[in-house]
């Protein structure tokens, strides 16, 4: 292929409309993570998780509760094992962030299903020379939910991690 023909100059014509596409994307990308603050996901610091202005009061909530000495958020709210917390962040960062940006979000923020079982996974590591040994009649999955009596434990009473309960003591 000679300089100056048509072939080369629709080559060169695809490959500069493909860089400057790529460019593009990078520098928008760069740009989010940075403004985002992106680096600070892949810490353990709880103020990363106030980024998003609308966990602020989870935040509070947590520095006034019975583990902020004790406990972080990653604590909690990831898996201990390295591929899991990884996998955790990484589907819990989308979520947050397309929710955020699209204002598809729900309040207050309930902790879904999913995160859920990572908490109560935490609190009986955490806390399994007592909860081995303690039985109860209603159960969820086997156990009652360590939530069900102890919900304002992290984040205190204003984070409503869960539904009211009603008179029979169960979520609404």
């Amino acid at each position: 292929m000679l300089p100056g023909t048509r072939q080369w100059r629709v080559r060169h014509g695809l490959v500069l409309g493909l860089a400057i596409g790529l460019g593009t994307a990078l520098g928008i990308g760069g740009f989010t993570f940075r403004y985002a603050a992106g680096l600070s996901y892949l810490s353990a610091e709880p103020r990363a998780c106030v980024n998003c202005h609308i966990m602020q009061t989870q935040y509070d909530g947590w520095q006034k509760a019975s583990h902020h000495t004790v406990a972080v958020c990653i604590d909690c709210h990831l898996p201990h094992e390295f591929i899991p917390k990884y996998l955790a962040k990484a589907e819990n960062g989308y979520r947050h962030s397309e929710r955020f940006t699209t204002g598809a979000f729900v309040e207050p923020i309930r902790v879904q299903p999913r995160g859920l079982a990572i908490l109560e996974d935490n609190c009986r590591r955490c806390h399994s020379a007592l909860t081995a040994e303690i039985s109860h009649g209603e159960r969820l999955g086997g156990e009652l939910s360590c939530l069900h009596c102890h919900f304002s434990v992290g984040h205190g009473e204003s984070a409503r991690l869960g539904a009211p309960l009603n008179k029979s003591g169960k979520e609404e």
